[in-house]
């Protein structure tokens, strides 16, 4: 028989860590795993709205990365996981940083802040590059709280805000979309 995907055991509005303790949704551990899951998922949204093989690509590895994520965020720290969870590593930074690079190569020089939109591609990278944002705020207080011990998840979640921005314009570019300059 499949193990059904109810447990029933959240209806009190508790939930466990990988490792078994039990703490409130609204922890904000529970906040930080959530949101990058939130990110994780519409991140394979922009992936499907993409046409560039090489950028559905990336955000395939990314999506990785931010499963990694999640689970490291789903650990009590405290607790020793039996679970072989990878870690994330300097080069998984480094690979972001590369492709923003390779994309600021060919984009006009910015003149003005933009404004998000012109195509869906476009508005669902600058959606995902807030909801990042979000997930990055989230891990900043877990680490002002000391449940945060390893900050290269910041460092990642940095600057991948970074590169699905630059990726946002590098999108509209291919398409021959105009960006929306804001002025003040």
């Amino acid at each position: 028989m499949a193990m059904k995907i109810y447990t029933k055991t959240g209806d009190k509005g508790t939930t466990s860590l990988i490792g078994g303790t039990k703490v409130p949704k609204s922890d904000l551990r529970i906040e930080a795993y959530g949101t990058v899951d939130e990110l994780n998922s519409f991140m394979g949204m922009c992936r499907d709205l993409l046409k560039n093989k090489k950028s559905r690509k990336v955000l395939l590895t990314i999506q990785d990365r931010l499963f990694i994520i999640g689970s490291l965020l789903a650990c009590d720290p405290a607790k020793e996981t039996k679970m072989n969870i990878p870690n994330l590593e300097e080069t998984d930074i480094a690979f972001l940083e590369e492709e923003i690079d390779k994309m600021d190569e060919v984009l006009p020089l910015m003149k003005n802040f933009i404004l998000p939109g012109g195509n869906k591609s476009v508005s669902a990278l600058h959606i995902a590059r807030c909801i990042c944002r979000r997930a990055e705020r989230c891990c900043v207080r877990l680490q002002m709280e000391d449940a945060l011990k390893d900050s290269i998840i910041i460092k990642y979640l940095n600057r991948l805000s970074d590169y699905l921005f630059v990726l946002a314009r590098f999108t509209g570019y291919q398409l021959q979309v105009k960006e929306i300059p804001w002025k003040p």
